[in-house]
């Protein structure tokens, strides 16, 4: 039996959760079951295997196990993009043949969500507004931006070029100094989509929330304990992102990043007009590490997400976040310098799990365990589709898409600690100041 080390321990600061009504979790496991399937983590990926298996093995037990609240965890604190497009395109033949298994997956995604939205009625203010892909500065739009454009091209893929004029008018702010438009992106509440899948699953299917798992076995079948109880399965699917090392699978071959985001309390009517834009919009930058995301919602925030840096502690302190949340509401003021009394209302981190090659860890890990992590900061889409195909892997499920999900190839090794954290630190350290004009 492996004892687990380290637990998720998201805090109560998700501003995307506290602006929706209060929810009743889920029981937590207080006994020992016994079932067909274990699925591990309840965010994009684990509530995607768990609906799917129960679709394909309808007369099976299913149980899902959550460590916190649902929509609490890092599926329900992203910044809310459903992006249907890869963010680095190649020109080869092999490479572009990937950027369309890589939409395909993508554009399943969606269309998945978009059918349990319409079939349950969840409102998480989904929308396709599209997307801008934004740069600051000439540098930026001639190393990004251009680039982007002809990529898109070679793809026949359709895109707008938006000039600074109606850049400004269309977002409010002088900031930046073009922007490529993609129309197939959609936005949402992420914590309010993973809600509402949750509290739709299968009858096959039982959720238990605040319920980690302490320790577990998987010889002689999936053995897993928790505080409260246990469950033993014949076969286990992971959606556990940045923790699977702890459970004992992708060691050191991925990476914890944490991702810190900001939003602003509603607008008024006067700070609406003064901001000259009714629309909502949603904004990804050339550079991640350097520049802002940031979201015009449908109910007038706005939200700000930036400083992407390596934690591998999967913790924050509470004055760290304070001092992001000073350094977000500059950011929004040189943005935004019509709006001087809108504050940040909630500041909080969210986790993601990136590999060097850009790779998923999917498929099957060791006997009886299947795996749908590492989404390299593209939950909405990457989570949901590796957790659907994991769970139709499993099961012997025949789905071309398996085959496109298996091309994206795996994460690659990595040097031990501390080698590995010096690295990266330096890598990110790189980027920022290669960038630094785009912040």
């Amino acid at each position: 039996m492996k004892s687990v080390r380290l637990l998720p321990g998201d805090d109560a600061t998700n501003g995307w959760g506290r602006i929706l009504p209060q929810r009743q979790p889920s029981q937590s496991l207080a006994v020992d079951l016994k079932a067909q399937w274990v699925v591990v983590g309840a965010g994009y990926a684990g509530l995607a295997a768990a609906r799917r298996l129960a679709e394909n093995r309808p007369d099976d037990v299913i149980v899902l196990l959550e460590a916190g609240e649902v929509g609490e965890n890092a599926s329900g604190r992203n910044s809310g993009f459903a992006i249907d497009l890869p963010h680095v395109i190649g020109s080869s033949k092999d490479e572009l043949d990937g950027s369309h298994r890589y939409m395909a997956l993508s554009r399943a995604a969606i269309a998945y969500h978009e059918e349990q939205i319409e079939k349950f009625g969840i409102d998480c203010h989904w929308s396709q507004p599209g997307k801008y892909q934004t740069a600051v500065t000439q540098w930026g739009v001639a190393e990004f931006l251009e680039p982007f454009a002809n990529e898109l091209e070679r793809l026949g893929e359709p895109y707008t070029w938006i000039d600074k004029p109606d850049l400004d008018r269309t977002l409010g702010t002088t900031h930046f100094s073009g922007a490529v438009y993609t129309p197939g992106c959609r936005l949402l509440n992420p914590a309010a989509l993973v809600r509402g899948l949750a509290d739709t699953l299968p009858d096959n299917v039982t959720l238990f929330e605040n319920t980690p798992v302490t320790s577990l076995a998987t010889t002689a079948g999936i053995t897993l304990v928790t505080p409260g109880g246990s469950v033993k399965a014949e076969r286990m699917i992971l959606g556990v992102n940045a923790f699977a090392p702890y459970l004992g699978y992708y060691r050191n071959r991925v990476l914890p990043f944490a991702a810190n985001a900001s939003l602003s309390r509603q607008l008024t009517t006067a700070e609406r007009k003064a901001l000259g834009c009714e629309s909502e919009w949603g904004v990804t930058p050339a550079n991640a590490f350097a520049s802002i995301t940031m979201r015009y919602t449908q109910d007038h925030r706005i939200l700000i997400r930036q400083n992407i840096y390596y934690n591998p502690k999967l913790r924050e302190t509470e004055a760290f976040r304070q001092r992001v949340a000073a350094q977000h509401k500059r950011m929004f003021d040189e943005r935004f310098p019509m709006l001087p009394d809108v504050h940040m209302e909630y500041t909080w981190a969210g986790y993601i799990c990136l590999s060097h090659n850009g790779a998923p860890g999917f498929g099957r890990v060791s006997e009886n365990v299947y795996s749908a992590v590492c989404q390299n900061a593209i939950g909405v889409t990457k989570g949901t589709i590796s957790g659907l195909l994991a769970a139709d892997m499993a099961c012997g499920e025949d789905n071309k898409l398996i085959g496109y999900m298996e091309s994206l190839g795996e994460p690659n090794r990595l040097p031990p600690r501390p080698f590995l954290d010096i690295g990266v630190r330096a890598r990110t350290s790189w980027e920022l100041w290669r960038a630094r004009g785009e912040v």
